[in-house]
């Protein structure tokens, strides 16, 4: 699917843009790429001009909430086909995405898009050829590719989240010229489409699971296996699996998680918020 290359708005750029209107200024400066660029907007009475195109002074527009320009109207980031999925904002730029109100990348504390830097970083992808388990906005992709990985083989099963990408101008452009041909992104189930890598042709794994409650299977001792199978001896893969509460959820997951990897061929430690584990 083509990338969207139109305006973004959050509902405090809308109130930046009428402001600055209201105050009589011929024209505006900010980001409308959530804050990858900064440029110039001329300002009119009943519309404002960015890239050789005019738009509508939008209202109404609701917090937390992301709005792209489909044609006639600011419509939002989101979709709903059994479950909510949406893009929202952060205060770092880069987007983190919702299913079903349940935040699905850290923002907290830190960018979504640094964190999967240092995550990425973990597994040292420069020259590699990388499987991302679970492609998400492809943040991790994308960090796989500024650190100068050779291919990275990208998995994404969900048809919402993929729309959410061509969206989001931090996730990246698999046909985008820059990137050389260097990501491949398909629309899968991993766990099916695993079988189908050959043995012994992977550097590196980065494992991004939803929740275990979830997705059980992208958990389990048979999928660590096929991890192991395709990955080179030595190989680093990062698993996230987040800090859940061992008081309130009477688990340790990242524990369970170090012992299944074990079992399947894998030293490992803790790291950051999940495991690295080398392949033996």
């Amino acid at each position: 699917m083509p990338h969207y290359s139109g305006p973004l708005l959050t509902r405090s750029l809308a109130e930046s843009l009428a402001a600055a209107r209201a105050s009589g200024s011929a024209s505006w400066t900010g980001s409308l790429d959530l804050g990858l660029s900064t440029g110039s907007v001329l300002l009119g009475g009943d519309s404002w001009h960015w890239r050789n195109r005019h738009y509508p002074y939008p209202d109404r527009l609701k917090e937390r909430t992301i709005y792209y320009w489909d044609g006639q109207d600011f419509s939002a980031v989101s979709h709903f086909s059994g479950s909510l999925i949406k893009l929202v904002p952060t205060e770092w730029g880069a987007p983190t995405f919702e299913i079903d109100g349940i935040k699905m990348l850290p923002t907290s504390q830190v960018s979504p898009f640094d964190d999967a830097r240092r995550k990425v970083a973990l597994v040292e992808p420069r020259g590699k050829t990388v499987l991302d388990t679970c492609g998400g906005l492809g943040y991790f992709a994308a960090c796989c590719l500024e650190a100068g990985a050779a291919r990275i083989r990208s998995f994404e099963k969900n048809a919402d989240v993929l729309w959410l990408r061509t969206l989001n101008p931090w996730s990246p452009d698999a046909d985008a010229v820059a990137n050389g041909g260097r990501l491949e992104l398909t629309q899968a189930d991993v766990t099916k489409s695993i079988g189908g890598i050959e043995s012994a042709t992977v550097d590196a794994v980065l494992h991004d699971p939803p929740r275990f409650g979830i997705a059980g299977e992208l958990y389990s001792g048979a999928f660590y296996e096929e991890l192991a199978r395709v990955l080179n001896r030595g190989g680093r893969l990062f698993h996230y699996t987040g800090s859940p509460n061992k008081l309130s959820s009477g688990r340790d997951l990242p524990r369970e998680v170090s012992n299944r990897l074990e079992q399947a061929g894998f030293n490992t430690r803790l790291a950051l918020d999940g495991v690295l584990a080398t392949r033996r």
